[in-house]
């Protein structure tokens, strides 16, 4: 019995050959292009392609169209449009006008598309078949068995950043740009550095868009789909396409490549990698990230999908309820029955705001009564649950401390009340008036805190007696002219309160007794 041996691992590699004699392509019976001095290149895991000189192309160029896509060992390709025998071929002629290194010998030269010919006539040239030998080693090695075991997208990058070291990739600076789902972040940014050792994450935020360090750098390039960058970073500063080169050089850094990392979305993220090797990267290097560029991809992708849902979930339910819902509490019926404070904070005169204000300024103001209410509840360890039309739910939770749960109700509340005093009367950060009023309600109880709703469609909500009697509560207030209502249970404060008695609440069976705390004059 033979055994076969198994493939010997080979490097990802270029070639380019001249071919000899006369090499036509035709479409139908129009000769698209004829040349003698037509050449071949091989390049690892592609099928040989025939480039011809751009002067013995016969058919009809258009002007460069703005498609382009990028090669890290070829360059950016541009594309134009091919018209031959009445028809006219989007994109079906490619040339790279500044080639790399390892591709020189196309220079001059252009491919033609396979959807723009029938047949290639070699004349007496014959190719040999593409190499698909088996690219492996410690980076593939890793990526196919340990980095699974990676449990942040820091530490993926510091491990990722080490194999490539280890597979003789000589890189001394290595960065992902993720975009993210989150209204505050525009993305993730993690950047290793071989100095340290370590990863630095930043999270800028949407300004990032029109800061000049970003509209003229190769991520915005990369990411807008306008092809990656790759730059040998000699002497000649003459030749830097992006500032960020000049930095780079300063610290010793010889080659550069942006290249994409598409999700699976079809958003384009960028990865960039920094030489300092004498040389600069070689195309082996390269070629093994770029192989290895889709399964990258994947990790880091499912890495943002969790930060993704954890922020958006952040953003709409809250950070305690987020993390319960990510804790597996997804069900209808899953939750808690728990104590807690219950507040809900109204705005005063909604309508007529939005009748003097109009459509725009009323959301801006309602936006800004948000942000106030909401940023002074989790300062004070309460949750913001939801915002109910021009209202917030919160709650503040007894566990561990019922009596503290219900003093952080009431300051939160006094102080929103004195926050939106002095935007009354100071306007907000950029002198803007801001004329809003609230009217709190507070109660204290047992509720339940889980899903509800239909089977598809669920809410992370309380539900019970003291949420409903906060909300009454606030409209009592409202029709009284306090801006604060409490139930008599709310007795951790030195502030002074006014008893009302027992009331009756609409849709609450017994009266219940409150208590009014105003501390803002009108």
């Amino acid at each position: 019995m033979t055994v076969s041996q198994p493939s010997q691992t080979k490097r990802y590699g270029i070639e380019v050959q001249p071919l000899t004699g006369r090499v036509t392509a035709y479409r139908g019976d129009q000769v698209v292009a004829s040349s003698t001095r037509a050449r071949v290149m091989y390049e690892t895991r592609l099928p040989p392609t025939v480039y011809f000189p751009t002067e013995d192309i016969l058919a009809t160029l258009s002007d460069p169209t703005d498609l382009q896509t990028f090669c890290p060992f070829k360059g950016t390709a541009s594309y134009r449009n091919v018209g031959i025998g009445g028809d006219d071929l989007p994109n079906g002629i490619w040339s790279y006008d500044d080639p790399l290194p390892e591709s020189r010998g196309i220079h001059g030269y252009s491919g033609i598309s396979p959807a723009a010919i029938d047949r290639m006539d070699l004349g007496d040239n014959t190719l040999r078949q593409g190499d698909d030998g088996n690219i492996s080693g410690p980076l593939v090695d890793w990526l196919m068995r340990g980095a699974g075991s990676q449990n942040s997208p820091e530490a993926f990058t510091a491990a990722l950043a080490e194999k490539m070291l280890e597979s003789g990739i000589a890189i001394s600076r290595f960065a992902v740009m993720i975009w993210s789902l989150h209204p505050l972040i525009v993305g993730k940014n993690y950047i290793w550095s071989k100095d340290t050792g370590k990863v630095t994450t930043f999270a800028p935020s949407y300004e990032l868009h029109d800061h000049p360090s970003f509209v003229n750098s190769p991520l915005r390039h990369v990411s807008n789909g306008l092809g990656g960058v790759r730059q040998k970073l000699g002497a000649n500063a003459d030749a830097d396409r992006f500032p960020i080169m000049a930095d780079l050089r300063e610290k010793g850094a010889t080659d550069y490549v942006a290249m994409p990392l598409p999700f699976s979305d079809g958003r384009t993220n960028v990865l960039t990698l920094t030489c300092d090797h004498p040389d600069g990267f070689t195309t082996a290097n390269l070629g093994l990230i770029f192989e290895c560029s889709a399964v990258i991809s994947r990790f880091y992708e499912v890495f943002m999908q969790k930060e993704n849902a954890r922020s958006l979930l952040d953003t709409y339910v809250g950070k305690r309820t987020g993390a319960r819902v990510l804790g597996g509490e997804i069900r209808r019926g899953d939750g808690d029955e728990i104590d807690a404070a219950i507040m809900f904070c109204d705005l005063r005169g909604s309508t007529r705001l939005e009748e003097e204000l109009g459509r725009g300024d009323y959301i801006r103001m309602l936006n800004q009564f948000f942000e106030t209410t909401s940023t002074i509840i989790e300062d004070h360890n309460g949750e913001v649950l939801k915002f109910i039309g021009d209202a917030v739910l919160a709650v503040f939770p007894a566990q561990p401390d019922a009596a503290q749960a219900r003093k952080q109700a009431l300051q939160s509340a006094n102080q929103i009340v004195m926050h939106l005093a002095a935007l009354r009367r100071d306007g907000d950060e950029d002198g803007n008036p801001v004329n809003c009023d609230c009217s709190i309600g507070i109660a204290y109880g047992g509720v339940t805190y889980g899903n509800v709703g239909s089977r598809e469609r669920l809410d992370f909500t309380v539900i019970g007696r003291a949420a409903n009697v906060a909300a009454r509560l606030g409209d009592h207030g409202k029709s009284l002219g306090h801006r604060i209502v409490v139930s008599d249970d709310f007795t951790e404060t030195d502030t002074p309160m006014q008893d009302l008695g027992q009331v009756v609440l609409h849709n609450v069976s017994q009266p219940v007794s409150c208590r009014a705390m105003n501390t803002v004059p009108t």
